[in-house]
């Protein structure tokens, strides 16, 4: 067998090299492999809406993540720490595949959905939280994302209200946004800041 053979009949790679070091294995993540700092750094580099968007900056995932957290306190105000964090951590796998928009998900189907779950467990195992988000807080965060979608779509994605109404439903009353993307190191620290706050109140080490 040639060495062209060998090379061309060996296993596609399926892990990356992370920034700090780590090399996360995407078929099956460690939670030893997960860093913060790799995740920041990934999210606030990755634009929502395919960076569609109006503004010097794209719109990062981690200022989205942010402001997801904080929505979900208002509409929760009895929130614990680690149902925080569970809120901050929502898009986390999106440091390493990517935020694909929704119609892209629908067509990739069950494949797409089987290494976002297996990625988001590991990051939950690794920050101390249940492997998988109890169905009444997830449905809670995904009120939240929706909401911050739809102040995105018309603010930032050229969305009319009534286009974003169909889409993602109108926002309740009471909750207002202004947004204003982020530079990169502005959201990565944003983001950051965010999550050590979370973790000083859940009093992790």
């Amino acid at each position: 067998m040639t060495a062209r053979t060998r090379q061309t009949s060996a296993a596609p790679r399926v892990w990356q090299r992370m920034l700090s070091g780590r090399r996360l294995d995407l078929a099956h993540p460690s939670p030893m492999d997960v860093e913060i700092e790799d995740i920041a750094h990934g999210l606030a580099r990755v634009a929502r809406w395919n960076g569609q968007t109006k503004g010097e900056h794209a719109f990062s995932v981690a200022e989205h993540s942010v402001i997801v957290e904080r929505i979900c306190r208002k509409l929760d105000p009895s929130m614990t720490a680690k149902q925080g964090l569970t809120a901050l951590l929502h898009d986390s796998p999106e440091y390493v595949i990517g935020d694909m928009i929704s119609p892209f998900k629908a067509l990739l189907g069950e494949g797409y959905k089987g290494v976002e779950s297996r990625l988001q467990e590991a990051i939950h195992i690794r920050f101390g939280l249940v492997a998988v988000t109890p169905v009444k807080l997830k449905k809670l965060i995904k009120k939240a994302d929706m909401i911050c979608a739809w102040f995105e779509a018309t603010q930032l994605a050229g969305f009319e209200a009534a286009e974003a109404d169909r889409f993602f439903g109108h926002p309740p009353e009471g909750i207002r946004l202004r947004l204003a993307p982020k530079s990169v190191p502005e959201a990565e620290d944003v983001f950051l800041a965010r999550f050590r706050q979370l973790m000083t109140e859940i009093g992790a080490p």
